[in-house]
């Protein structure tokens, strides 16, 4: 059998299913679009759910992917064995009612053996306990013994998930001889050695369940497949697992050159090298599809992994930062499939240095506290870390929770989890909420899954306000409808539309939906406020609002007018975010990337790859650029093009988004080219002015501006200037006196501060003496117990310190008051005062309470606030009667 490496397997699979008929897709990005249930993409068939609950028509019946998936439920055994791993390609051809079973059996057992080159003999095929029409396909027209066809149950071979469509599969295994088994002589198919491998996977999607047992034959049956890239590399290359496949090993062969160390030498550090192997593999496509690590969903995936391969890095001696050259490596041996790694090979480096930095700045000090309080559980004779513990390790110090965990096995330690996971139920309830229910494909479970997939709309804004066109569907707020009346809210469905739906990063036009009386009359008979415009499954724009008047039906034909100034003010903030984006590029780098972004009537917000704040003199330098090209008055022009098209001519894409073959590019002159589906001005004057607001980082190497044009920079300065009026008024100044007055006032306040504390100090020394006159003793230990001048904290402490020097061995309490609801209180107790009992902590925590507050501290010194000055007199009355009680 021929040898071929994972780059040729995967253009293999492609280029065979291609020659059969199938439309082969680029791989979707990692980021789920419009799906709440997934985080990250887990399967070849995640992303093409639309396609099989029939909620959109796919582009052609027969599919074919390598998609890149990403799966942590298994994360605590990457490493420890070899069959684990977090990131895999999956190859997969799809029919969506089209072919079915001899097809799919038939091509899946070509392609291994006729184009693979397998060996017939060593393939075995396992179908459905029940399913006799697989089995006779592989038996009679494959040409499999019988005896060498695996019937198997539910369990192994029937895909289901809840209520709706499901099926039997039929699976592949592949023997790979004796030296992968575990010398059983009953060893066969299903056997849990590493001999038999599956490496296909059909499933036949014929029935519709109800979650009840009860099963419905489809009308259009689909065939979803699946094979792991890898496993299958594993089998065609003959290695024992996938870290020994080439693309993997390269990646694993730096681990080690970087660590100076020798894999499968060290039973641990080989561990340590297949986890970092795996994990850097993951965060480089992560950032590839533009997640950021955070502390919150695929986020915070990406920020485990990171953080789990940082620090089996140190386990393995490597010191200094060392994620980015391993992730150079990646690059290398995935670009072939995924041109994004190379195109964003600097902010991929770049963003893995940022984090790989910050946790090494947090990482020794956690690891300090850990070791802290693992002494603690060996003094109390525990072996359980309490759930606070480790979200302290995890909010403070950025500890994953398995990072915690695998820290504590390492050295005979447990956690409580449900601990944890009640520190982070504020975290984990705002994830929930935000998911939504979900169907059983995982899809938001709404009343617009019900829609008609073959509905469409055609959006025809981008040169019209007004549109008329006929109502092809309608529902309420929870169930379709065939009309709306006066009052209700709901949801209506046109063909064609002047409405943009909330995209790209644009919110949505609003408006009205109405139907007149006659051609000649202005009297409306029904009207619909469009409150918002939302894009639906299957290319189709539903017009959220409430029917204000009259009832409008499906199949009505209606006028469709959008507001035609809030239109106009967004679209002078879209067209500057690409002005503000070429001039971001031009004066920081072309490491400058759209991170996100969102436009209405208001304001822009502009989020971009960056590594720093910027300086004023970069605000400045980009703000101007914004305003030359507005004053250019530049034609904005838009063209549809072939997306390679498009590209070669430098058109700026974004982020992780999923481009059609045509897409529109928006160009300004030759300043800016763009990929963009939104609505513009016609020339940059159109724009009037743009001003920088803000600018600031909301995440690691992602920074966010926010700014106005147009109206919005005249009303920004007119309240500026509102402001600096009310300001000379009261500084009694003309504007331009205004500097040198404030000036002077802060001269005054420096002056009258700086005598202020002089009469302070007087007053704390006149009180030092007076108060030395108060004190009396309690049971053989001098107690002052007095209320002083107006002093902060830290006057107060200054004078407790003078005290304890002119009293000796004993017990001071002061008091004083800032304020009729601003009271401090210390106490302090001497080394001999403690061994008599005297405890200032909890001497403090009982007169706190009478001034109404709280506070503690230590033996030795407490501190406490307090609202009410008028219970100073009781708690320094009460202050005799405490320290009483504490004393032997």
């Amino acid at each position: 059998m021929q040898t071929y490496g994972v780059n040729e397997l995967r253009r293999m699979f492609l280029e065979f299913f291609e020659s059969k008929g199938h439309l082969v897709l680029k791989s979707f990005s990692l980021v789920p679009h419009n799906d709440n249930s997934l985080l990250l993409i887990n399967a070849g068939m995640a992303p093409l759910k639309a396609y099989f609950t029939g909620q959109e028509i796919p582009p052609r019946n027969r599919v074919a992917t390598c998609q890149k998936c990403i799966r942590t439920g298994d994360i605590e055994n990457v490493g420890k064995t070899a069959r684990h791993g977090t990131f895999f390609e999956m190859l997969g051809n799809f029919s969506f009612g089209d072919y079915f079973k001899k097809e799919a059996i038939a091509w899946s057992w070509e392609f291994l053996t006729e184009v693979i080159g397998l060996d017939p003999d060593r393939l075995y095929p396992s179908v459905y306990l029940e399913d006799d029409e697989a089995f006779a396909i592989w038996n009679e027209q494959i040409g499999i013994p019988a005896d060498r066809i695996f019937r198997f149950g539910k369990e192994d071979n029937f895909w289901e998930h809840g209520a709706g469509p499901c099926g039997p599969c039929s699976e592949i295994f592949y023997d790979r001889g004796e030296k992968y088994g575990c010398k059983d002589p009953d060893c066969t198919v299903g056997c849990e050695c590493d001999r038999f491998i599956e490496v296909w996977n059909n499933v036949f999607t014929q029935f519709d369940s109800d979650g009840q047992g009860n099963y419905v034959e489809l009308q259009n049956k689909n065939i979803d497949t699946g094979m792991g890239l890898e496993r299958l590399a594993t089998v065609v290359q003959d290695v024992s697992s996938i870290f020994d496949i080439d693309t993997m090993k390269a990646i694993r062969d730096k681990v080690c050159e970087v660590a100076k160390v020798a894999y499968q030498v060290d039973p641990n550090k080989d561990v340590s090298i297949r986890l970092i192997t795996d994990h850097v593999r993951s965060v480089t496509f992560m950032a590839s599809d533009g997640i950021i690590p955070s502390n919150e969903g695929r986020g915070y995936v990406f920020r485990r992994l990171l953080r789990r391969a940082a620090r089996h890095g140190r386990l393995l001696g490597i010191s200094g930062e060392f994620l980015s050259e391993i992730a150079k490596v990646v690059i290398a041996e995935s670009k072939d499939g995924y041109p994004e790694l190379a195109e964003k090979r600097e902010y991929i480096l770049k963003i893995l240095s940022i984090e790989e930095e910050k946790f090494n700045k947090t990482i020794d000090q956690g690891l300090e506290i850990l070791s802290n309080m693992l002494k603690e559980l060996e003094e109390n004779k525990t072996k359980e870390l309490s759930g606070e513990d480790a979200f302290k390790l995890y909010d403070t110090y950025g500890f994953p929770l398995d990072l915690t965990k695998e820290i504590l096995e390492e050295k005979g330690y447990s956690l409580d989890e449900d601990g944890f996971k009640a520190a982070m139920e504020v975290q984990r309830e705002t994830a929930r909420s935000a998911r939504g229910v979900t169907n059983y494909m995982g899809a938001e479970e709404t009343v617009y899954q019900q829609l008609d997939a073959g509905l469409t709309s055609k959006f025809v804004g981008y040169d019209k306000t007004s549109h008329s066109s006929i109502v092809t569907a309608l529902t309420t707020e929870t169930e379709l409808a065939t009309e709306l009346v006066a009052g209700q809210r709901g949801t209506i469905i046109v063909k064609e539309t002047p409405f943009y739906a909330t995209s790209g990063g644009q919110a949505a036009d609003t408006g009205l939906i109405f139907i007149t009386s006659s051609a000649n009359s202005s009297e409306n008979v029904a009207e619909f406020i469009v409150e918002d415009t939302i894009k639906l499954q299957g290319d189709k724009i539903g017009h959220v609002g409430r029917l204000s008047k009259g009832i409008i039906k499906q199949g009505d034909t209606v006028t469709l007018q959008i507001n035609e100034e809030q239109r106009a003010f967004t679209a002078k903030n879209h067209s500057a975010t690409h002005l503000l984006h070429k001039a971001l590029r031009t004066v920081l780098g072309s490491h400058v990337e759209q991170a996100g972004s969102f436009v209405n009537k208001e304001r822009l917000r502009f989020d971009f790859t960056h590594f720093s704040a910027l300086s004023r003199d970069e605000i400045d330098r980009v703000e101007q650029m914004v305003n030359e090209q507005i004053l250019k008055n530049i034609s904005v022009n838009t063209n549809v093009m072939n997306i390679e098209e498009a590209k070669k001519e430098g058109a700026m894409a974004l982020f992780g988004e999923k481009y059609a073959d045509n897409v529109r590019v928006v160009s300004m002159g030759n300043f800016s080219k763009e990929l963009c589906g939104g609505t513009h001005v016609r020339t940059t004057g159109e724009i009037t002015v743009f001003k920088i607001l803000s600018e600031n980082g909301i995440a690691a190497g992602v920074r966010r501006i926010e700014a106005l044009t147009g109206n919005g920079v005249l009303n920004y300065y007119r309240e500026l200037e509102n402001e600096l009026r009310k300001a000379c008024r009261l500084a009694k100044a003309e504007p331009a006196e205004l500097t040198s007055k404030i000036e002077s006032y802060l001269d005054d306040i420096k002056t009258l501060r700086s005598e202020n504390e002089k009469l302070k100090s007087k007053l704390a020394k006149d009180a030092l003496g007076e108060a030395l006159n108060q004190v009396i003793e309690v049971k053989g230990v001098k107690l002052l117990a007095a209320k002083v001048p107006e002093l902060d904290m830290n006057g107060i402490r200054n004078l407790g310190d003078q005290l304890k020097e002119k009293l000796g061995e004993g017990v001071i309490v002061l008091a004083s008051a800032l304020a009729v609801d601003k009271v401090n209180l210390l106490a302090m107790a001497t080394d001999g005062a403690q061994q008599k009992g005297a405890h200032a902590g909890k001497l403090i925590k009982e007169l706190a309470a009478l001034v109404g507050g709280g506070g503690g501290g230590r033996p030795n010194m407490a501190q406490a606030g307090g609202k009410s000055a008028e219970g100073i007199d009781k708690a320094l009355n009460k202050a005799k009667d405490v320290l009483e009680t504490q004393l032997n």
